[in-house]
């Protein structure tokens, strides 16, 4: 199949480029390089370069190429961000969106997958967390998602749009060959600043030690990236032969806290680390479990890598081996 890949040279982006190209796929990347990186883009990869809120550009995209399927995950991400600049949140990751479904609807393209969030919840009424739990989102992050994923059940409705939504839990970890792994600028997420950390790029701040939890850190289910990405190709492989609309939750069922990640993170590197803590951040709920039987059972999605110590392991396998150049 011809795959678009959006937000293409970002963390996630990058590797289900590598999973589709690796599985015989042929794609195409549009990424603005604005938060991702160009030296993660798989040069067997066709890339253009460009802005989502860019509506010309956006057509321009799809006027010389058919798709089988559009994967969107070209969005920014940081809740903390978000409650700063709501506007900027909304702006990108739902105009963008909608460029990119409106393209589509003038081409007859109708397979697409969306990269949403388990932020579209809010804080959990019951663990762990089903896909028809009530959508409360407490960010703007979580808001634009969930805007988006009624765009796309209108846009089905009235259009026949076919799409997934999948509402990631805690992406995670690296390629197992070490080429490619979690870089943002600024680094919000636990695992790659813990391991920064050791590598004596700073001490780690933890954000609260006062949620309602066992040890008072926040829980979190945490998913490997190559799970997602696979999680990705069979949703992708449903679309092409079924179509119709899907929700997933593509977690574990099972958390960690924020203790238990800096502690794999002192046992996998060797190093031991003093813990800041510092205030907690808006927007972060006190667990956040995905119950994640549905996509099991109707995709026979199993996690293969997403136990924590795996998790961290080829996350500080891709971090040693970008610091040592």
């Amino acid at each position: 199949m011809k795959v678009l890949v959006t937000g293409g040279a970002g963390y996630i982006g990058s590797h289900m480029v590598k999973v589709l190209l690796e599985k015989g796929h042929e794609v195409v990347v549009v990424d603005s390089l604005e938060r991702g990186f160009r030296d993660a883009i798989d040069e067997r990869a066709k890339f253009v370069e460009g802005n989502l809120l860019n509506k010309e550009f956006v057509e321009q995209v799809f006027s010389g190429d058919h798709f089988d399927g559009v994967i969107h995950f070209a969005a920014y991400i940081a809740v903390g961000e978000s409650m700063e600049h709501p506007g900027m949140y909304f702006e990108n990751n739902v105009a963008g969106a909608l460029h990119i479904l409106q393209a589509m609807q003038k081409k007859n393209m109708n397979n697409f997958i969306f990269s949403s969030t388990a932020a579209v919840y809010g804080t959990p009424i019951a663990m762990p967390i089903i896909e028809d739990h009530p959508k409360k989102p407490e960010s703007p992050y979580g808001e634009s998602k969930l805007m988006v994923e009624k765009m796309l059940r209108w846009m089905h409705d009235r259009n026949g749009l076919h799409f997934t939504a999948l509402r990631y839990f805690n992406a995670s970890g690296a390629s197992v060959d070490a080429s490619i792994g979690e870089r943002h600028d600024p680094e919000t997420h636990i695992i790659p600043n813990v391991i920064k950390a050791t590598l004596g790029k700073g001490t780690f701040q933890l954000f609260g030690n006062d949620y309602d939890t066992p040890d008072g850190t926040c829980i979190r289910d945490y998913i490997h990236v190559l799970d997602l990405c696979e999680a990705h190709i069979l949703t992708l492989e449903k679309l092409a032969k079924d179509g119709g609309t899907s929700y997933y939750n593509v977690g574990t069922g099972r958390g960690y806290s924020n203790k238990e990640v800096v502690e794999m993170v002192k046992k996998v590197s060797g190093v031991d680390i003093e813990i800041e803590y510092a205030e907690r951040r808006q927007g972060d709920p006190n667990q956040l479990i995905a119950d994640a039987s549905k996509i099991k059972k109707e995709l026979g999605f199993e996690p293969k890598y997403s136990d924590l110590e795996t998790i961290v392991k080829t996350a500080w396998q891709w971090h040693k081996r970008s610091i040592n150049g």
